[in-house]
């Protein structure tokens, strides 16, 4: 124990190993304090949408309720949905920083209004928000590098290198060295995101997993390290051999794989979708209203023996041709959910070869905040607006009235 607390007080007396590690150790705290507010903000935005939505409704249903007509409540009436974050999701905001979080429906065409703000796939851990997972990935590696890129250089450089290697036990000293560095740095690095995740009611299971992964990244920095200190260069090539790995494992290559994945996966845009949504849903003020109820009962058989339209406008008609216009699209949603598929897996299959790729991708799952996470939810949204749609149909291919108490009985989201 006397020899362990002799090499730290070494450790600490090198002006660059303690600023690094008080860098590291305040950049930590901060990383953890910045993805906790972002999380908390998304909490207080979902908390407070269930004052607004009572007063909406509240207005609606009391106009609603002098014509007693249910297509002017599916019409008028928003119903808010919701992606809460996981208790890890201050680690990793992920596409929370890019993908709605919040979502208000109604019980007309679907696509139109999931895609009118599209996914974005950040899946290749390109630079993003400034949370624990930004520091680990990007970050930590340039602390390992002040710490290691001089561990035996900066001996040889100082002339004692041949009498350290002369010492009794001189593999254990070495040892002991590196193991020293990387407590000090994992402990700077663990210690703020375990108090956070704990207060967050994190797992226990999901906080260990990430601290191996992290201390594995780390152990990968310093195994690399080590490598380019076995090559005899000055401790300045040292710290520039690693620089130039840090910018091509963590930048340019995922960048290149980004762009190449984007190239052999083509995938188009979520605003394509909603425009050929809406395109449908207009062309059906221009054919036969039979034509439109024709192919509505065709999916929809159990409303089939609903009363013919007559020569007035009816809501029944109106939310028919958006659910046509949503089934018209269903083919372009599944080739788009199963690009973005395609283009995740292959992100995560090149994060065996490049590990800020699969550091990052492994963070995001835990968190609940990858394509994966997005994907759930719009699956979410979607059952949601399948329970609401037949809950209006129920009144409007019935022609029953709907009422002020009715808006009660109307389904209501709620978040796994």
């Amino acid at each position: 124990m006397r020899i362990w607390m002799h090499e730290l007080r070494l450790l600490l007396r090198a002006r660059l190993a303690l600023v690094a590690l008080a860098l590291l150790g305040t950049l930590s705290i901060a990383a953890v304090v910045a993805g906790s507010a972002e999380v908390d903000r998304q909490r207080d935005a979902i908390a407070v949408i269930a004052e607004p939505q009572e007063s909406d409704i509240a207005a609606i249903a009391a106009w609603v309720d002098k014509s007693k007509d249910a297509g002017s409540a599916a019409y008028y009436s928003f119903h808010p949905t919701w992606d809460a974050p996981s208790p890890l999701a201050f680690a990793a905001i992920g596409m929370r920083d890019v993908a709605p979080f919040i979502l208000r429906v109604r019980a007309l065409g679907l696509e139109a209004q999931i895609y009118d703000g599209d996914i974005f796939n950040p899946e290749l851990a390109l630079p993003g928000r400034f949370d624990f997972a930004f520091l680990l990935v990007f970050l930590a590696p340039l602390f390992v590098i002040a710490l290691f890129h001089d561990l035996v250089s900066g001996e040889r450089e100082a002339g004692r290198e041949p009498m350290l290697c002369a010492l009794p036990g001189a593999r254990r000293l070495w040892l002991r060295r590196v193991a020293l560095r990387f407590a000090m740095l994992f402990l700077v690095l663990a210690l703020p995101f375990t108090i956070a995740a704990i207060h967050s009611g994190a797992g226990a299971g999901a906080i260990l997993l990430i601290l191996a992964a992290a201390a594995a990244y780390l152990l990968f920095w310093i195994a690399l390290a080590l490598l380019v200190g076995r090559l005899g260069w000055s401790s300045v090539a040292n710290a520039a051999t690693l620089a130039s790995c840090w910018l091509v494992l963590t930048l340019v290559l995922p960048t290149l794989a980004h762009v190449t994945i984007n190239r052999a996966i083509p995938v188009g845009q979520g605003t394509e979708i909603a425009l050929a949504q809406r395109e449908k849903v207009n062309s059906a003020w221009e054919i036969p209203r039979e034509e439109t109820m024709r192919r509505f009962y065709a999916t929809h058989p159990e409303w089939a023996d609903s009363p013919p339209l007559g020569p007035e406008f009816h809501y029944k008609w109106y939310l028919a041709f958006h659910q046509v216009g949503d089934e018209s699209v269903a083919g372009q949603v599944r080739a788009y959910r199963a690009g973005l598929e395609r283009r995740d897996a292959a992100a995560r299959t090149l994060g065996w070869v490049l590990p800020p790729v699969g550091l990052q991708a492994l963070l995001t799952r835990l968190a609940e905040t990858d394509l994966e996470a997005q994907l759930a939810y719009q699956d979410r949204i979607r059952d949601f607006h399948r329970h609401l749609r037949e809950f209006y149909y129920g009144y409007l291919f019935t022609d029953r009235p709907f009422g002020q108490e009715d808006f009660a009985r109307a389904p209501r989201f709620a978040s796994p």
